[in-house]
């Protein structure tokens, strides 16, 4: 990897609702080891139904506001200069419960999965519902598994808007 510098503020970013991605660096960029992207994410806001990786694990560092992780049965409270580990094959999420934004910096590892968020987004944009079998199909070539039925539970119970464009 060649000496690469990318300032605060910028990165290619999309949107997907409350959710932001801003890539720092891709799997292009690594030799595919690892993918680093932080999330922005807005006050009451769900990051993603709960969900598991088959091929990547992610590690998640709080860098600013208060964001709730789910790991398993695991309900973890972060705040800034928290690391969290979300091994591939556990369903995780992480949630915004607070009133002020909050961002994370994700390490995913091997590299790979950054792509999705790129394509949903597209699709997101483009008005497909997240029950649509393209969205479906792109999960399944990320090896993406969801579990949507507890979104209204997690929603409900931290008092988070509803998503308006569900990874």
């Amino acid at each position: 990897m060649s000496d690469i510098v990318i300032p605060a503020g910028e990165g290619k970013s999309v949107q997907l609702g409350g959710l932001g991605v801003v890539y720092k660096l891709s799997g292009a960029q690594t030799g595919g080891l690892f993918a680093l992207v932080e999330h922005p994410l807005g006050p009451g806001t769900l990051g993603a139904p709960l969900h598991l990786h088959h091929n990547e694990d992610e590690y998640s560092y709080v860098l600013e506001g208060e964001v709730t992780v789910l790991v398993g049965e695991r309900v973890i409270q972060a705040t800034p200069g928290t690391l969290i580990a979300k091994p591939r094959g556990i369903f995780h999420t992480f949630l915004n419960a607070g009133s002020v934004p909050a961002r994370v910096l994700e390490i995913i590892a091997p590299a790979g999965l950054e792509g999705y968020f790129e394509e949903v987004a597209q699709l997101a944009t483009a008005g497909v519902p997240p029950e649509d079998p393209r969205r479906m199909m792109l999960a399944e070539k990320y090896n993406v598994e969801f579990d949507r039925s507890r979104i209204m539970e997690i929603v409900q119970k931290y008092n988070l808007k509803l998503p308006s464009a569900p990874r």
